[in-house]
């Protein structure tokens, strides 16, 4: 069985309440754009988690950072889970400043032993405050430093290892780095441990020639379906989301775009 969802986007708040009947199982939620909030956001919040479960997607966790957890997101976050209780909550395997400085961007971790150490110690923390597994998502990459020493895949095994979290395995962004990166992305998922894969998200990018670029402003590419595919082969029943946050099409498109995942998960699964 293949649970699909999509992003709770406010340019489809008006048609989800008129319309509610859809094959969507779920929908995802990011935690930013609630976390202040309250009226009508939090209002479309309890209207839709009376009818789908909801998941919590983060941007702001800011778990690489040198500095201290901001204990003030957490406890806003902490809120939000105990009245919506999300059955996922996830955040990126990122950095998103310093202190003083804001970003507004997720950006990548030297691949080494001070990292991991860094990181597991910060989502013990985490963790702990929170009362749950952490979730973490790979990040799309335009650079590599010359300090890592293991393979994002590598790094992300033994992670999940040390610190007990998840992993929500981001397919366009391996398909994404493959490309900008020049590795096989199939080696990627072949050192996962798909025991630990709690949800996949899948999206587009924009070729922009020399590069790709993880923009989610397209439907799901061949090249990502096809890696999809090779995903799945290992997993029995994992939580899948398109992920479409530029040039939002209507909701049935994106509804579309999200029960070509099932077609494809069901049909793999019927002939295995």
């Amino acid at each position: 069985m293949c649970n699909i969802g999509v992003g709770l986007r406010a340019e489809h708040y008006s048609y989800l309440e008129a319309r509610p009947q859809t094959e969507l199982k779920w929908f995802e939620v990011i935690s930013e754009n609630h976390l202040n909030s309250r009226g009508r956001p939090w209002e479309i919040l309890h209207t839709m988690r009376e009818k789908f479960p909801l998941s919590f997607h983060g941007v702001s966790l800011n778990i690489g950072s040198y500095a201290p957890l901001d204990f003030e997101y957490l406890k806003k976050l902490k809120y939000m889970i105990e009245v919506f209780d999300p059955f996922r909550v996830s955040d990126h395997l990122c950095f998103t400043g310093v202190p003083g400085a804001n970003i507004h961007n997720l950006l990548p971790l030297p691949y080494n032993d001070k990292t991991l150490i860094h990181l597991t110690e910060k989502l013990d923390q985490v963790q702990s405050f929170l009362d749950r597994p952490f979730i973490l998502e790979n990040l799309s990459a335009y650079i590599d430093f010359q300090e890592s020493t293991y393979t994002e895949w590598e790094f992300i095994k033994k992670l999940v290892e040390r610190s007990g979290c998840k992993i929500l395995l981001d397919v366009n962004n391996i398909y994404v780095n493959a490309v900008n990166h020049k590795f096989d992305p199939k080696i990627y998922i072949d050192h996962i441990p798909k025991d630990k894969i709690e949800e996949i998200h899948l999206a587009g990018y924009s070729d922009m020639g020399d590069f790709l670029f993880d923009t989610h402003s397209n439907p799901v590419f061949p090249p990502v379906w096809d890696l999809f595919s090779y995903v799945i082969k290992d997993l029995k029943d994992v939580p899948v989301l398109i992920e479409w946050d530029d040039d939002i099409p209507e909701f049935a498109r994106l509804e579309a775009e999200a029960l070509k995942a099932k077609k494809i998960w069901e049909s793999h699964h019927a002939r295995n």
